[in-house]
Formats: structure tokens, C-alpha cells, sequence
């Protein structure tokens, strides 16, 4: 059987200049609750953004994308999801206000 979850993940810009130590500071407090969501999205077998709510109620699509809230809304995780291959392609992992720039709506793929 196939996982639902591949992950491509492209750093965002913000990450790609942090200082490497700032870096990983930052990480340590997300890629706990990240990591549960990968676990939680890698059984689902989800078709459809209905399906996907009813795990995560939160989650939006925005464009082309779908945006999840991690750590109780403090982090925005964006990915593509390719429901017909059962693929997540994760695109951005933004603090709310970096989201809230809406930078990474400059995406081609948005």
C-alpha cells in the first residue's frame, strides 16, 4: 500500500536567511506539532477538503493551496494536495505573521 504523504518540501525565503542557529531555535518549537501532522496525514486517505476538515476543521484552501494551522494557529503550513495520486507537496511553513504578509501568495503554483 502506498503512503499519502511524500514530502518535497521547498524551505520558504524567510527560513532560507535566518542565521543557522536561529534557525534551528525556531524549528524546535514547530517541528513537534509538525511531525504529529505528518503522522496524523500519512494514514489519511483523504479525497476531498471535507475530508480533510473533518480531522482538521481549521484548514482552508487558499488558491491553489491548502493551508493547515499548527501549534494552535501560531504556524501556517501550506502544501499542495494532489488528492488523485494521494501526494502532499509542502510548500511554505510560515509564522502567522509571516503568513499574513502574504508573500507566498507570489507562488506560481497559487
Amino acid at each position: 500500500m502506498r503512503s499519502w504523504v511524500h514530502l518535497y518540501y521547498f524551505f520558504p525565503t524567510p527560513y532560507s536567511l535566518l542565521p543557522l542557529n536561529q534557525l534551528v531555535r525556531d524549528a524546535k518549537t514547530h517541528l513537534k506539532h509538525q511531525y504529529n501532522w505528518y503522522k496524523t496525514a500519512n494514514k489519511a486517505k483523504w479525497n476531498n477538503l471535507t475530508e480533510v476538515q473533518a480531522v482538521y476543521p481549521q484548514t482552508e484552501a487558499v488558491g491553489n493551496l491548502t493551508v493547515f494551522n499548527i501549534k494552535g494557529n501560531k504556524y501556517r503550513l501550506i502544501v499542495d494536495l494532489v488528492y488523485s495520486d494521494q501526494i502532499i507537496y509542502i510548500k511554505y511553513i510560515l509564522t502567522h505573521a509571516e503568513y499574513d504578509k502574504d508573500e507566498w501568495k507570489n507562488d506560481p503554483y497559487f
